[in-house]
């Protein structure tokens, strides 16, 4: 849809005679991020469509792509997955680098979502944050509950972002009776723990999924090989790793450190 739209976007303006300079001053844009939603690297925004559907006398023609446009709340390659969260029965999940989505205060998700690379317009950065934090009605209201079980490695803890009431919120959310939340320090880390994120998932049929993201891809599986190499992989760390009471006294050490 962002390609699509952002063609289409780019073929009105071309038919009525409108430069991308005249566009972008018209919606408050610079030429350069024009360009971006007009090839799909950008998610076309509300802003622009009205504006350019009002300049290319489109009659209504772009600014009908808003409704459409408006339900790609994550980023497309993990919109499969969010779709099978919404599923899930279980959720295993082992983080590297970052605290997951789900156990993230909204200051933090702020934080990574707005130093996005590339760097996202306003409007998308709003509606990630809120697709986020929608998100973890997962933890407490589902019926019957989610069994949700987090492994953070314990870069993840460490990052500059993460402040005082991240922590405060970790230690919050593992007394909930269907989360546990497990700390695997840097000497306990053993080679399948630096491979990198993976998460197993079980939804409602019990189907199996594993996902894995990183910062140029991301994958989506459900094929049993790889599905039985995340759950041994899983496995292993979670041996490794603290044990939630542990965990838990490791994380309250850090929000007392000065």
């Amino acid at each position: 849809m962002w390609r699509f739209s952002g063609n289409q976007l780019k073929r009105w303006r071309t038919k009525a005679n409108v430069s991308r300079e005249q566009l972008a001053a018209a919606s408050n844009y610079s030429p350069d991020t024009v360009k971006a939603m007009e090839q799909g690297v950008r998610m076309p925004t509300p802003r622009i469509l009205d504006v350019a559907d009002e300049l290319c006398r489109a009659e209504g023609m772009l600014s009908a792509a808003k409704d459409y446009l408006s339900r790609e709340k994550f980023p497309a390659g993990a919109v499969d997955f969010r779709e099978r969260e919404k599923e899930a029965i279980s959720l295993w999940w082992y983080e590297v680098t970052y605290i997951p989505g789900l156990l993230q205060t909204k200051a933090y998700a702020t934080a990574l979502i707005q130093n996005h690379v590339p760097l996202l317009d306003d409007e998308t950065v709003q509606e990630r944050i809120a697709a986020r934090m929608e998100r973890q009605a997962i933890l407490a209201e589902r019926k019957p509950p989610v069994a949700l079980s987090f492994v953070l490695y314990e870069a993840a803890l460490r990052s500059p972002q993460v402040d005082e009431p991240q922590l405060r919120r970790l230690l919050e959310l593992g007394n909930l009776l269907n989360v546990v939340i497990q700390v695997l320090p840097f000497e306990r880390a053993t080679a399948p723990a630096l491979m990198g994120p993976m998460v197993l998932l079980e939804t409602r049929d019990h189907e199996r999924f594993t996902f894995t993201e990183g910062a140029l891809s991301s994958s989506l599986s459900a094929d049993p090989p790889a599905v039985s190499r995340a759950a041994q992989m899983l496995s292993m760390i979670r041996a490794e790793a603290l044990s939630p009471d542990e965990s838990a006294r490791f994380i309250e050490r850090m929000v007392d450190q000065p």
